[in-house]
């Protein structure tokens, strides 16, 4: 029984760190992507994929972190890690696809593939420069 409560709250606390940091990634990606579009887009759906992405993102980051054995403070050697460097690419491919594919501009037309990438890479590089500045 306390496994599975155990298991409970993590799934609990993921979901809950996950959309709270979709929604700051929302907020830059919206701003970015009306800057980019040169039109509105629809934040809804903006904030859905990004909680999609920030679901996958942690668990691929968590993943590593599990592997290397750097689950605790500090985070140096983890940010130096040439496997987080590869998921963290891969990381931001999923999160091009999915802005990509899930948000429509306000006209009902697909944001273009360039948008997104520029979003994603706006949104990786503040994320990155925090954590680093944390680490």
């Amino acid at each position: 029984m306390t496994t599975l409560l155990t298991v409970i709250s993590s799934l609990l606390w993921w979901v809950l760190y996950s959309s709270i940091a979709a929604l700051v990634f929302a907020l830059i990606g919206w701003s970015v992507l009306r800057w980019t579009e040169r039109c509105a887009v629809v934040f809804n759906r903006i904030y859905f994929a990004c909680l999609l992405w920030t679901m996958v993102g942690m668990l691929l980051v968590v993943g590593v972190a599990a592997y290397e054995g750097h689950l605790h403070p500090p985070y140096a050697a983890l940010l130096s890690s040439g496997l987080l460097r590869c998921v963290l690419v891969l990381d931001m491919l999923i999160g091009t696809v999915l802005l990509w594919r899930l948000t429509p501009r306000i006209d009902a037309h697909r944001i273009r593939p360039g948008s997104a990438c520029m979003a994603v890479a706006v949104i990786m590089a503040i994320s990155f420069g925090i954590a680093t500045s944390l680490a």
